[in-house]
């Protein structure tokens, strides 16, 4: 359960919220130029495009959940169970295990059409990264401020769609998500018009009897918009608030509404049970300037706004920096 979106006002932002019943172990790590990346099936790179996103803690291999690289491509992996399907690895094909597709194409791609590109030689299989951590069944999508893509392996094979939206949650399909936006064309942000009922057909002004449909709350005009948790929901609330978000072009406030989207569909603890019992929420969510490589984030247990700046460590280095998430909340005292 996660929710993806872009955002670009003046700069191009990137953020999810990673919505999951547990923690696997997260941190913010950046991957240096020179840190070598040792594949599968692939040669390994010696040097690469160097990155910054969460990953599980790992010092042999950055295990992105969703990372941006210095040339400002983004990618994320997101749940996709029962629909995913991976494949063995194919002789003349660049296989690449699930938890490799990330780093390898960030450290080789510098926009989301090389990247589209080399998945079509791509084979994504389903090797698991070590016995404790199985294969996850993921869908992805990838985004430059020039446009999206969304990238699923299915039994049909791997599909590649362009994505207007700059939206992605879970099941099912891309396909769906797109064809449902179509359910909800009469939702707007605006002072509602009543469309019920033909208008020459109300009695003249100052009848009692029959009175006009007018709003008698602002934000009529959003009714019929989900406010459920599902994925499909979910994806539709994004969209809707991310199109008609307004705020001043500058660092800060892009940062805070691009977590104010993201909040729009974030999950409180309680209010999604598993069928094992346990309780689905945002463990965290994070911003990324793309342009910038400052990435923001924050944690279920501290709604403050964290920081890294990519560039500010060192790029040409071959060791990977790892910044543990602080998770117990802050409260500024004002008396």
């Amino acid at each position: 359960m996660c929710t993806c979106i872009t955002y670009k006002n003046g700069d191009f932002y990137f953020g999810r919220n990673m919505d999951l019943e547990y923690s696997f172990g997260e941190c913010v790590v950046i991957t240096p130029r020179s840190f070598p990346l040792h594949f599968r099936h692939n040669r390994y790179l010696p040097q690469h495009y160097a990155m910054i996103g969460m990953a599980a803690g790992s010092e042999a291999f950055p295990l992105y959940a969703e990372a941006v690289n210095e040339k400002g491509l983004c990618m994320a992996g997101l749940n996709f169970p029962g629909n995913a399907y991976y494949r063995k690895a194919a002789v003349g094909k660049r296989n690449l295990a699930t938890y490799e597709l990330i780093p390898w194409l960030l450290g080789t791609c510098a926009s989301t059409a090389e990247a589209a590109e080399q998945l079509r030689d791509i084979m994504i299989t389903g090797e698991a990264f070590s016995e404790s951590m199985p294969p996850a069944q993921l869908h992805w999508m990838l985004a430059d401020r020039e446009g999206s893509i969304v990238v699923e392996s299915v039994r049909e094979g791997i599909k590649i769609y362009e994505n207007p939206f700059g939206v992605l949650t879970n099941n099912p399909s891309f396909e769906y998500h797109r064809t449902n936006l179509n359910n909800y064309l009469n939702v707007t942000a605006g002072y509602p018009e009543s469309g019920f009922c033909p208008t020459e057909l109300f009695p003249v002004e100052g009848a009692s009897y029959y009175p006009r449909l007018e709003p008698y709350s602002q934000g009529m005009g959003g009714i019929g918009l989900p406010g459920d948790f599902s994925s499909a929901s979910r994806f539709v609330k994004a969209a809707f608030v991310k199109w008609n978000s307004v705020c001043a072009q500058n660092e800060e406030e892009n940062v805070s509404q691009c977590f104010h989207i993201l909040d729009s569909v974030a999950m409180p603890r309680g209010a999604v049970i598993t069928q094992d019992g346990k309780y689905d929420l945002t463990t965290y969510s994070c911003c990324a300037n793309a342009d910038t490589g400052v990435y923001y984030f924050k944690t279920y247990g501290n709604s403050q706004i964290n920081a890294v700046d990519m560039r500010k460590a060192e790029l040409d280095g071959n060791a990977l920096t790892e910044y543990p998430l602080e998770t117990g909340q802050k409260i500024r005292a004002l008396n």
